[in-house]
């Protein structure tokens, strides 16, 4: 029936979504530049919607932009907290840590939204941002940070 066919492909969509997101997590763990950049569409496109001057196209971005954290940061780790897969967008929510060359700790935590394409991921909206560690402003000083009118 039409409609067992398209919850198939649907799950076989999704299980495949699911493949290529363990393979990312996997090689970005692992440090392995060649199958981390073999998840990417040759023309990806990285937008990061908070900070648009960050937005790129091309693998051999990401290649650079991963080489240089796998570099600075040599014991990064990803932590998949949660995800979910619609149609053809993965939805992955993420904690990023290790301890940089200083010594001082990297920490980033966030949403990041793919589109794939042909097994690979074709876009994504980043939200990834620096987790403000003991000492950071509180949401008062936050919110009046945010509305104040002298920046």
């Amino acid at each position: 029936s039409a409609s067992t066919m398209s919850a198939s492909s649907s799950s076989s969509l999704s299980s495949g979504h699911e493949g290529l997101l363990s393979k990312f997590h996997q090689a970005l763990n692992d440090h392995d530049i060649d199958t981390f950049v073999s998840c990417f569409a040759p023309d990806y496109e990285g937008k990061q919607p908070s900070h648009p001057d960050r937005d790129f196209s091309g693998i051999d971005q990401v290649r650079k932009n991963w080489t240089g954290l796998f570099l600075g940061v040599p014991d990064l780790h990803a932590i998949l907290n949660d995800h979910d897969i619609q149609g053809d967008k993965i939805w992955a929510e993420w904690e990023w840590k290790g301890t940089k060359r200083d010594g001082s700790p990297f920490h980033m935590a966030g949403v990041v939204i793919w589109v794939v394409r042909d097994g690979m991921f074709a876009s994504a909206r980043l939200y990834m941002e620096p987790v403000d560690h003991k000492g950071a402003p509180g949401i008062d000083a936050s919110v009046r940070t945010l509305t104040s009118a002298d920046k």
